[in-house]
């Protein structure tokens, strides 16, 4: 090759604020090598000499964050060079490339409790470690585009990001007590509390206090688990189950019993709360249920924190009004009335609430994917591609982007009704249009006529002279499953809540047939009356009403007045072919739950005595053109058998019929596959019940592992099913 001559490397993955380039530079002065390397947009670009030396031993000596997807080499003329340097980033590029915040690693961890200049300090991070999406604000990833921007490198922390020997070699965040952000603690007129912040917050935590602290993605309510019975009146909280956070993994075994894949979870570098077997812990962290979400401490505050209590737990919930966003804002947050307030100076650019999963036999369910796996995409081939925004639905919301193949998602936004959602589901397609470099060419929503979030969509529509389209909200659950698992067709159980259906109904128990262009509602559960609509989603006692009225059989839950009100509302009211609200009826004729105060509570508390039960006879039924039949179920209820073995016996017959429609359906269609999605399929029996069933057939049985398994999937499976009516 001419002397002149040399290869211009495109590297796409995730190779920015991984201590990639560094890495680049290492393995070319190991090799003597000259030439250069920068960021482009959202790719790395390598101009050098030797090309497959360079790119073997980058191969060989990857970051442990980092992955390589994709490696384009062409010549190109090199420019008179001494060495190797790493240049300054230029715009351009597409696609996110930027890890995920990832857990306060090992090295940093010893080094933060450890004599010398970053003792005790809260903000140590490496090129291994740390908080990057939360405080991106574009791209490049380099400091001007972080928050770290309004903190200047010290000399010391500039020889650092200088030395090619450093693990903070070109670390864009790095920083230390001198030159970087710090804690300050307030009571709750916002006066300074004196002291070391983090010793004296973990003394008032220790003494009884409520406090709220600010992490990387937001901020979270902290207590001891002895004081959850004041946090409960003071948040308004009587029933939702809490999340905790352990000190240690001996801690994680002493409070729950997790599985091995459960362990992996929750000591991952994302470190997610996971849904574990209750163990040693207090019932009023979660009243009602087997299982409680636990999770390890992954910023330096954390760490520091768990250094200075007497305590080996604490709750740790995101400081928000329930169903808004999780507070940013040092201001906002007095106003939560808390008795102390753990603030930091760095500001948060992306929230990030707290990911939530919980695992199913290899399988990971996410109930909330957030802070630590977002962002990230899902592959969808070459047979749906084009850029579109997916709206999602309205509660457990989340948006979705797709560039190309790619659909990117965007972090868990909250409850659409809530105040300041629709804007911030806006804001963070923004900034995720911005990241990807993707301009849509549909948008897509979902069909029910109310959703907060509509005029998000048609706002987006009309900004880029783009047509708005409405998806069946149960169509997009399906898609959402199949792209989870990169099919294109297939027969899925869509089992959750409920959703506004084609004909006007409130679907949720439904068997859909797809191929993405369209679907087919091969069954579903018999309609029920919603008595008086939204109400009795909250006053169960309606539901067991509608169904003894649809029996015949006497019904003593109100007074005559009202009961001449509530037969009135059967003629009236919206009917619903739900299997959530199947499961409140049990739960509530069972003696499990009579009055819902969190989103999914009856089900929820109707899964240990699932759990426990066995099938019994009696509580046959039946699939009758389409409809599986249900109120006849309740008019059987009341003889001897345990309410475990009643409820399982029931839930297993519903489910026999739905998978026996979903095989016809199948069979029809020519599809190998048949799933299970929504907001019911977390629950773990009936998974189960979907497999043990579903292997007397021949067709393959598929689960979410990517995608969300609740409505927060949604916006995936609009963008995939918009991606195909581009196509």
């Amino acid at each position: 090759m001419n002397e002149n001559k040399g290869s211009r490397i495109l590297i796409k993955g995730t190779v920015q604020g991984v201590g990639f380039r560094p890495a680049v530079y290492r393995a070319a002065s190991k090799l003597g090598i000259r030439g250069r390397v920068w960021n482009n947009g959202s790719d790395v670009v390598i101009e050098a000499e030797r090309a497959d030396e360079l790119i073997a031993e980058i191969n060989a000596s990857l970051p442990p964050l980092a992955k390589i997807e994709d490696i384009l080499v062409t010549e190109t003329e090199m420019p008179p060079l001494k060495g190797f340097s790493i240049d300054g980033s230029s715009p351009g590029g597409e696609g996110v490339s930027i890890p995920t915040d990832t857990a306060i690693c090992d090295s940093c961890l010893l080094e933060m409790r450890s004599a010398g200049r970053r003792s005790g300090y809260a903000f140590t991070s490496c090129t291994d470690c740390g908080a990057r999406f939360t405080l991106l604000s574009g791209l490049p990833y380099d400091r001007r585009n972080t928050s770290m921007s309004d903190f200047p490198m010290c000399p010391e922390c500039g020889k650092e990001y200088d030395r090619p020997a450093e693990r903070r070699f070109h670390h864009q965040t790095v920083c230390c007590p001198v030159c970087g952000p710090s804690y300050r603690l307030l009571d709750r007129q916002g006066a300074t509390i004196p002291g070391d912040p983090i010793p004296t917050f973990a003394g008032m935590l220790s003494d009884g206090k409520i406090g709220i602290a600010k992490s990387w993605g937001g901020m979270h309510i902290c207590c001891t688990l002895d004081s959850l019975d004041r946090l409960r009146i003071w948040y308004g909280r009587p029933q939702k189950p809490f999340a905790i956070m352990v000190r240690d993994m001996d801690s994680v075994e002493t409070f729950g019993s997790p599985d091995d894949d459960e362990k992996r979870a929750i000591g991952s570098p994302h470190r997610p709360i996971v849904l574990v077997e209750k163990k040693d812990v207090p019932e009023s962290v979660a009243p009602g249920l087997d299982k409680v979400g636990i999770f390890l401490p992954y910023t330096g505050m954390q760490h520091l924190l768990f250094d200075d209590l007497k305590e080996d737990a604490l709750v740790m919930t995101s400081a928000n009004p329930p169903g808004e966003p999780m507070i940013t804002d040092d201001s906002d947050v007095m106003e939560m009335g808390a008795d102390a307030y753990l603030l930091h100076d760095q500001k948060i650019v992306n929230r990030a609430d707290d990911s939530v999963l919980r695992i199913y036999r290899g399988h990971t369910f996410f109930i909330r994917k957030s802070r630590g796996n977002i962002p990230s995409f899902i592959e969808t081939g070459p047979e749906l591609r084009g850029n579109v925004i997916g709206i999602g639905a309205q509660e457990n919301l989340t948006g979705a982007v797709s560039k190309g193949s790619r659909i990117y998602q965007t972090q868990y936004i909250g409850h659409g009704t809530s105040v300041g959602v629709p804007e911030y589901l806006e804001s963070s397609l923004r900034n995720l249009m911005d990241l990807t470099g993707s301009a849509p060419e549909i948008v897509a929503g979902d069909l029910h006529p109310g959703y907060s979030n509509r005029r998000i969509g048609k706002k987006f529509a009309e900004e880029y002279d783009v047509p708005y389209v409405d998806i069946q909200h149960h169509w997009a659950h399906a898609a959402s499953l199949l792209v989870d698992n990169n099919r294109m067709e297939g027969t899925v159980l869509s089992l959750d809540g409920t959703g506004y259906g084609s004909d006007g109904n409130a679907w949720g128990g439904e068997v859909i047939s797809t191929d993405l262009s369209g679907y087919s509602r091969d069954a579903h559960l018999e309609y029920i009356p919603l008595l008086g609509s939204e109400k009795a989603l909250y006053d169960l006692r309606r539901l067991k009403f509608a169904v003894d009225v649809m029996n015949g059989s006497e019904n003593d839950l109100f007074s005559d007045q009202e009961a001449s009100v509530m037969r009135k509302l059967m003629r009236t009211s919206v009917r619903t072919s739900s299997m959530g609200r199947l499961l409140d009826t049990i739960a509530f004729t069972l003696g499990v739950c009579s009055v819902r105060t969190y989103d999914g509570e009856p089900a929820m508390k109707l899964e240990p005595l699932l759990a426990r039960g066995k099938l019994v006879p009696g509580y046959e039924t039946e699939l009758v053109k389409g409809v599986v039949k249900t109120a006849h179920l309740f008019d059987r209820i009341g003889r001897r058998e345990r309410p475990e073995d009643v409820a399982y016996s029931i839930v297993y017959n519903v489910m026999g019929k739905l998978m026996e429609a979903a095989a016809e359906g199948a069979d029809r269609k020519g599809y190998g596959c048949i799933g299970v999605s929504g907001g019911v399929s977390y629950n773990s029996v009936i998974s189960r019940m979907f497999e043990e069933i579903g292997r007397r057939s021949d067709h393959e049985l598929i689960f979410h592992d990517r995608v969300p398994n609740g409505d927060g999937g949604i916006s995936t499976g609009q963008a995939a099913i918009a991606q195909m009516m581009i196509g």
